[in-house]
């Protein structure tokens, strides 16, 4: 069984890799898509361009303007006179937003009273708008502690010029101090690239194993298969471990692209990383497997294998946070092997998490693997349709 086995691999390896077109599909599509989610798909807002529109003109508002100015996160672009200007601006895109600040503001603030800066956002892009937006509130409202600070100031001077001595008084005091835990930085590439992984091993060797069978019957070799000694169980591994070898060159193409080019974290451990990718490899080449013998065709099987992939990846929680999806999709979430592998690698490439604590992925996965195998199996025949 072993020699037939060996014989098997060799051939499909062979004929895998001397088509051109075939090699460069294992190499282009995961350095494309490594380089699409490094750069091109960035939610970072680092400098939001925002215009000033100062309806009060004080000193107090060019305090809060230089507040905005030298926080770093905003582009002062543009400076409207009016309500038609900042529309305008708006409307063509020009401005993430637009901060008001409304006559009478720094009456109300030598008096204490309570007032309003207005912050327009444009909520075309919702994940933009809520950066921006947050960057905006941080901004004034660390204008409004600060000037709380020199009012408090003041009233404890007068109080100790009323009284002729020192005061001391006992005010609370309240530090907050964020830190961010795993991605200290907030970059978005740190949470796609590793995603990206997942998907290129789905992909590839969904793609490549769902074509295996078709291709005999295209070209017309497996009546030469069908009068070998080869016995079913040895046709079915004969097609499917050469891919897998595929699929683990890809991954490790994949995760060094993304530690020499983007620099992306990696705390847990390769031999983890490689136990869930052998894992989720048993639902990737099962479910091809069983694309192949439901299909009759090459185009065939290409269609249905982004009939499995789309799914997979739309609700694997790639760019969509699965708890935000509605109750029914969130349990059907359960049965998608893509989702449990994500939670792996980004838990093993931002958080470094083991095996203590991605074991109920790694299980889930051998379940679901399992299960697709066996099925695959059952309708994996050594005969023509």
């Amino acid at each position: 069984m072993r020699k037939r086995l060996k014989v098997i691999i060799r051939k499909e390896l062979i004929q895998a890799l001397r088509d051109p077109r075939m090699r460069g599909m294992l190499i282009l599509p995961p350095i494309i898509q490594l380089i699409v989610f490094g750069y091109a798909a960035n939610l970072d807002v680092d400098a939001a361009r925002i215009a000033w529109m100062d309806r009060d003109r004080s000193q107090e508002s060019r305090e809060l303007l230089s507040q905005f100015v030298g926080s770093g996160r905003f582009r002062i672009v543009a400076t409207p006179e009016g309500d038609a200007q900042m529309q305008s601006l708006l409307d063509h895109g020009d401005v993430d937003a637009v901060v008001r600040v409304l006559p009478g503001f720094a009456r109300d603030v030598e008096r204490g009273r309570a007032t309003s800066v207005q912050v327009l956002v444009d909520g075309t892009n919702s994940n933009t708008a809520s950066i921006v937006a947050n960057y905006a509130t941080q901004t004034i409202a660390r204008y409004s502690n600060q000037v709380l600070r020199e009012q408090q100031g003041d009233k404890l001077v007068g109080r100790t010029l009323s009284t002729g001595g020192p005061l001391h008084p006992n005010l609370p005091q309240l530090d907050s101090r964020p830190r961010v835990w795993f991605n200290p930085d907030l970059k978005s590439r740190n949470y796609f690239v590793p995603g990206v992984v997942v998907n290129i091993i789905t992909l590839v060797t969904l793609m490549l194993t769902a074509m295996a069978i078709v291709r005999e019957k295209e070209i017309g070799t497996m009546e030469q298969l069908m009068v070998t000694p080869i016995q079913p169980i040895e046709l079915m591994l004969g097609k499917t471990l050469p891919f897998a070898v595929v699929g683990l060159f890809d991954v490790t193409l994949a995760v060094s692209v993304a530690l020499a080019l983007f620099h992306i974290p990696f705390r847990g451990s390769v031999w983890v990383l490689l136990l869930g990718a052998v894992t989720f490899l048993m639902t990737s080449l099962g479910a091809g497997l069983f694309i192949s013998t439901v299909s009759r065709t090459q185009q065939q099987a290409m269609m249905s294998t982004f009939l499995f992939f789309q799914p997979f990846f739309l609700l694997s929680g790639f760019t969509f946070p699965i708890r935000n999806m509605p109750l029914a999709v969130q349990y059907l979430t359960f049965l998608n092997p893509v989702r449990y592998f994500l939670e792996i690698v980004r838990g093993i490439f931002l958080k470094g998490s083991g095996i203590g604590v991605l074991w109920p992925q790694l299980v889930a996965l051998g379940v679901i693997g399992i299960s697709i195998l066996t099925m695959s199996a059952l309708r994996f025949h050594k005969k023509l349709d």
